[in-house]
């Protein structure tokens, strides 16, 4: 450890985190531009070559020509994903509930629950709806 000084790995571990830094930036610019749909395939071949060619000055005249859309297009995927996701919920609830899932039979129960507990069922009535409920 004597011939590698603290400053040496100092300066290694911040090359090291500016190389997995520049990598992590790299795949997201090549992974945006195969996402945005307003490119031609042309357009984004050359991207691509620009990128790949020049890597450093690809990605940098990447994210100063198309760096506000690029943070568009992550919040409009991210909103995509969003309303799928809500829709897909709504799906499931309507399914569950047209299909006289888990949740009617919860909720019938309660209200018998309550009328029992109110006095408005006997005991026997409430066993006789709740075994008929459950059937």
């Amino acid at each position: 450890m004597d011939d590698y000084p603290l400053l040496n790995v100092f300066l290694t571990m911040l090359y090291l985190f500016l190389w997995v830094m520049w990598f992590f930036l790299l795949f997201k610019v090549v992974t945006d531009i195969f996402r945005d749909h307003s490119l031609s395939g042309w357009a984004k071949a050359g991207w691509l070559v620009v990128v790949i060619l020049l890597p450093y000055l690809g990605v940098l005249i990447y994210l100063i020509a198309r760096g506000r859309s690029m943070g568009e297009r992550d919040v409009k995927q991210i909103r995509d994903q969003e309303a799928a996701f809500k829709q897909y919920v709504r799906q499931a609830a309507a399914e569950e509930g047209a299909g006289g899932g888990g949740t009617s039979h919860v909720t019938e129960l309660a209200k018998l629950a309550q009328l029992k507990d109110k006095g408005d069922l006997t005991p026997e009535e409430y066993e006789k709806a709740k075994a008929k409920l459950l059937v």
